[in-house]
């Protein structure tokens, strides 16, 4: 399917620089923009909220010089919980971004406000049931969340989850999960994406706020060092499991289900600064490149599937 015209003939390689908590920030989002990739970033990074439209200005004004750069998006809880809702809001409609992405409930007030100056919005979806809720309120893309995914994570197979969801939903899809290579971007259009969204293969960039311990270790990691847990959210969710055990959990136990309840943990480690996230895509990650150098190779690896 074409892409929002918002997108159309902006993007060097279809791939969203996912917006990670605690991770994405300016400098990421500049550089893959330039890059030629769509980049974005959570509201909740910018702290105190009032720091949240300094970035945009940052962001806007970087990207203002460079016309050949890839639009920029923002994510937003719309959960109850999410007390920064209102003024983020604000921020966003009064900045007009471009790409507004929505996660942890219903889009319906985003998708109305953000259709008012113009922009798009995308929402994730890790069941047929969210997608089909999330087309309901008018999105303009769904994000298949599949398993494999780094932080909060899906867990139906990406075969079954993109298939399943273009069985009712012909608008733009993009495909989350374990993508960390162009390889990865041309089977995601193969198997009926629109484009991809890389998470962990971004953080391990040099402009990510990951600390270099963090980037080292997703460089260490592979796939059989992520462990899938609900014990430190409530909701599943995919960790490094050596981070896991330097911030002393006994991993035994925490597989097993013994491990205290997430009110408890949380008393004493905050689960996103002191306990890392990665997704299964930490086995294709052997660097810590430039965004642009990232881009370049990625777009390198997706020309080269296509005649395989």
């Amino acid at each position: 399917m074409p892409l929002p015209s918002i997108l159309e003939g902006k993007l060097r390689i279809p791939v969203i620089a996912a917006p990670m908590f605690l991770v994405s920030g300016p400098e990421l989002v500049i550089e893959a923009c330039k890059a030629g990739v769509l980049g974005t970033l959570p509201a909740a990074n910018a702290r105190p909220a009032s720091e949240f439209s300094v970035w945009l200005d940052r962001i806007e004004a970087a990207l203002a010089d460079a016309p050949d750069a890839a639009p920029y998006g923002v994510n937003i809880s719309v959960h109850r919980t999410n007390e920064r809702f209102d003024e983020d809001m604000e921020t966003i409609i009064r900045h007009k971004a471009p790409v507004v992405i929505t996660i942890l409930g219903k889009p319906d007030k985003v998708v109305q406000a953000v259709h008012g100056y113009g922009g798009i919005v995308l929402h994730d979806a890790a069941t047929e049931r969210h997608a089909r809720n999330a087309m309901a309120a008018g999105v303009d893309g769904i994000i298949a969340l599949a398993g494999g995914a780094g932080g909060h994570t899906g867990w139906q197979n990406p075969f079954s989850l993109v298939r399943e969801i273009r069985r009712f939903w012909d608008g733009c899809l993009i495909l989350a999960g374990a993508i960390s290579d162009g390889y990865g971007v041309r089977a995601a259009e193969v198997l009926g994406a629109d484009m991809a969204y890389m998470g962990t293969r971004f953080a391990a960039t040099a402009e990510s706020l990951a600390a270099p311990e963090y980037k080292r270790m997703m460089v260490e990691s592979r796939a059989g060092d992520i462990l899938l847990t609900d014990r430190l959210t409530g909701i599943n969710a995919n960790y490094m499991r050596a981070s896991l055990e330097a911030a002393g959990f006994d991993i035994d136990k925490l597989l097993a289900g013994d491990a205290p309840a997430p009110s408890e943990v949380l008393e004493s480690v905050k689960a996103w600064r002191d306990l890392w996230s990665a997704g299964h895509g930490v086995s294709l990650i052997d660097d810590v490149p430039r965004t642009t150098d990232l881009v370049a190779r990625l777009e390198a690896e997706y020309r080269a599937a296509a005649v395989r």
